[in-house]
């Protein structure tokens, strides 16, 4: 408690960052009080008896000379029930309950307010007096939403014996549960612990990544593979559908909870992510998906600062929720617009500037970040995973300036985003060519047991196909079509199929908005064994005029609609008609060159 009643005082303010003198005693990363206001702000450089802090709030109307008070602690967060369901900003402090405190905007020196500490929960005690607790233990359960049971668990590097423990019964999250005495004392436990922000919480070791993320997606599930504990960057200029990709993620993904932030991202943008979540209905439950939802909210136009703490507001999050053996994914949209809060407050303090003025550190900040993300095995024996889905938003689509480049390096899947798909509407706009999974050899196995043996080579093929596709269109620009021999030129036919039958998916539509694997796997094999038939006709002579049947095309190009998720015999009538019509074809040209 002597640290808190550290003082010292500002002599210099420039934005978000203030400069104070006689700060003696204080602490590198220590979280401070700042103003008569008592904005919360952080230290970044400790020189001598001169401090400069990091400001989360407006610093407009900040006077030189004002005091800035210890509190003794890093920037934390406050881990425990009510979590779930909430909207907080950057530095998890609950929107709802600020717009009932303050309509509009947040108003300065508000503190840190973060859970209700009113809110009574029915808490079920797990341990008894006499009990020996490891780091990770549970020692007591609280049902913080009807998807997630949430468990209140013994923080990293403490263990002892509990000494006391209350019985089951309702309370809030001050109460004392349990005591514990270890080799230091003894300590109180409450239904919450608090996590520095910038510190990775500890698990006993990490896992191989053997398990996909199933998205219903099918570009991305079939073609481009997400894995539970991998990372994954989605990058794209404007328009080209990041958040609207990350929205279907945190919809329709299997993870058991999802964390969203949108970081730096326009009012607008996120207002409608506020307004959709809540209605929205987890597929799986039927309840809403705002019962395994976390978001964090921080619009451009709030604190630049706080901008840069929200990324690690979210991971940490992510990461309490894995530590009680939950599969999470976390969607940052986006990281383009916390890279540029890195570039302004180092701008500020004067740093030199690397390449296109982003701070030399930008790389191993990118790189804490995605590290954060694995499959593991936590303290307490369970399993755990968080997926780190992050969007970055290139200036003018240029995949080539320094955050796209630096994420790639530390990502093991890419999803390129591509304009000219987005502009001829075809969503999700992610570009085959461009993009890749790094994931495909690591989740062989698992599609082989759990959908089919060929799935993966059914895909290889497809997208040679449209590799091949890709170089054909060179020569028609040239020649045009028509000169190509019919085995290309059926190329050319199946690779639309591909791509509007198999790759395009309507979000809006009941049926395809999210499709099962089983699904996806029986629409892959009905192009692949048309490509297959009609190649064989081709090759005794049929032309492709003939091959190229109009209701058949029809029937392909429209079976994502028409083909139930719940019934797929519908698919098996489809197979067996393209079987039957290119067996009757290759006969009768069969025939006539044996005439």
């Amino acid at each position: 408690m002597e640290g808190r009643n550290k003082k010292g005082y500002i002599c210099g303010i420039n934005g978000p960052v203030v400069v104070a003198e006689k700060m003696t005693g204080f602490g590198m990363r220590e979280m401070v009080m700042v103003g008569e206001k008592k904005l919360i702000g952080e230290i970044i450089i400790l020189e001598g008896d001169n401090a400069t802090i990091q400001v989360y709030e407006e610093t407009a109307g900040l006077k030189v000379g004002e005091e800035i008070t210890a509190t003794g602690r890093p920037l934390s967060l406050k881990l425990g029930p009510g979590i779930l369901g909430n909207i907080f900003d950057g530095i998890q402090r609950p929107l709802l309950r600020i717009d009932e405190i303050s309509q509009g905007f947040i108003p300065e020196g508000i503190g840190l307010i973060t859970l209700d500490s009113d809110k009574l929960w029915d808490v079920e005690v797990t341990v008894e007096e006499g009990q020996y607790l490891k780091a990770g233990s549970v020692y007591a359960v609280v049902q913080e939403t009807p998807l997630i049971k949430h468990k209140l668990m013994l923080p990293p590097g403490m263990e002892g014996t509990v000494t006391k423990a209350l019985p089951s019964g309702s309370y809030n999250i001050e109460t004392k549960i349990i005591a514990i005495k270890h080799s230091y004392g003894t300590e109180e436990l409450k239904l919450y612990q608090m996590w520095p922000v910038r510190v990775p919480r500890p698990v006993r070791c990490r896992k191989s990544i053997e398990i996909p993320l199933i998205t219903g997606q099918r570009i991305l599930d079939t073609f481009f593979p997400i894995a539970k504990g991998g990372t994954v960057a989605i990058p794209g200029g404007f328009g080209t559908g990041k958040t609207m990709t990350q929205h279907q993620l945190a919809k329709w993904s299997d993870a058991d909870v999802i964390v969203y932030i949108g970081c730096g991202e326009r009012g607008n943008e996120m207002t409608e992510v506020l307004e959709d979540f809540p209605k929205l209905v987890d597929p799986k439950t039927g309840l809403p998906l705002m019962k395994r939802t976390v978001l964090i909210a921080n619009t451009s136009n709030m604190p630049v600062a706080a901008r840069e703490a929200s990324i690690y507001t979210g991971i940490t999050i992510a990461e309490y929720y894995r530590d009680m053996g939950l599969h999470v994914a976390i969607m940052a949209d986006s990281t383009s617009r916390w890279a540029e809060a890195l570039r302004e407050i180092s701008g500020r303090l004067e740093e030199m500037p690397a390449e296109e003025g982003y701070p030399a550190y930008l790389s191993s900040r990118l790189a804490e970040f995605y590290e954060r993300a694995g499959y593991v095995e936590n303290l307490n024996g369970t399993d755990g995973s968080i997926t780190v889905i992050g969007a970055v938003s290139p200036a003018g689509g240029d995949f080539s300036e320094p955050v796209t480049q630096n994420t790639k390096r530390f990502v093991s899947a890419f999803l390129s985003l591509d304009r000219k798909l987005a502009y001829s509407r075809h969503y999700p706009a992610i570009n085959w060519l461009s993009s890749y999974s790094g994931y495909i050899p690591l989740l062989k196995e698992w599609y082989e047991e759990n959908v089919a043996k060929d799935m993966i080579p059914s895909r290889n093929k497809m997208m040679k196909i449209l590799s091949e596709e890709s170089k054909l269109q060179e020569i028609v620009k040239l020649v045009g079509e028509d000169v190509l021999p019919d085995d290309q030129r059926l190329i050319l036919e199946t690779a639309k199929l591909i791509k509007v039958a198999f790759l395009q998916q309507n979000a809006y539509h009941a049926e395809d908005t999210y499709v099962p694997l089983n699904k996806q796997y029986k629409m892959l094999k009905v192009i692949e064994k048309f490509y297959d038939l009609a190649y064989k006709n081709i090759k005794i002579g049929a032309p492709i005029s003939k091959v190229k049947d109009k209701s058949i095309f029809e029937e392909i190009n429209k079976m994502k609609y028409n083909v139930s998720n719940t019934d797929l015999s519908k698919l098996d009538e489809l197979e067996n008609r393209i079987e039957s019509f290119y067996e009757g074809l290759y006969k009768n040209y069969e025939q006539e060159g044996l005439l």
